[in-house]
């Protein structure tokens, strides 16, 4: 009974086995069985099932338009209005207070008009703030208001250390009688 790997002198899979662990249960030596089994690595992500061989394949890119060109839908919807001349565009409040939402959808079908007016991802509706603790509308209104790099107080070092020294000096420990 060969148990090693001619190559690498190390037991990994049970492909290196060939027939013997096959003819060790047709045969009923168990005790074979048992230490073949026994010295195959214990990490079953090196067994021969999962040594898969791989294939080279080229990633096919697909982007927005050709999946649209293939499947034959409109242009996307606007997400934001682009500028000031598409804010009438974005304003169809008027048909709801007429209770027209019928033409509402009709027209979104034909020309889709913009789903929000801001274009701006750090925005955060007011609602969602109120919503929120104390604590994270206070960090929310630092954050905004200091959008930019914090800047520093100004501090004098030797001021500082002069103080210290002073109250060294002056304190009743240091006191000489």
């Amino acid at each position: 009974m060969v148990i090693a790997d001619v190559e690498n002198n190390i037991l990994v899979h049970e492909l290196q086995l060939g027939e013997q662990l096959n003819e060790s249960v047709h045969n009923k030596r168990r005790s074979d069985f048992s230490l073949m089994l026994a010295m195959l690595a214990n990490d079953v992500r090196t067994h021969s099932q999962f040594l898969v061989p791989k294939t080279d394949e080229t990633e096919k890119t697909t982007t927005d338009a050709t999946l649209r060109k293939e499947l034959n839908l409109p242009p996307s919807e606007p997400l934001t209005i682009t500028g000031l001349e598409n804010v009438p565009d974005f304003n169809q409040a008027n048909l709801i207070v007429e209770n027209r939402q019928k033409d509402l959808h009709l027209y979104n079908a034909l020309a889709p008009r913009p789903l929000a007016f801001r274009d701006d991802v750090q925005h955060i509706v007011y609602d969602v703030i109120a919503n929120t603790s104390l604590y994270c509308q206070q960090q929310y209104k630092k954050d905004t208001a200091l959008s930019k790099e914090p800047q520093r107080l100004a501090f004098n070092a030797k001021a500082w250390l002069n103080t210290v020294q002073e109250t060294i000096v002056k304190s009743p420990l240091f006191a000489t009688a």
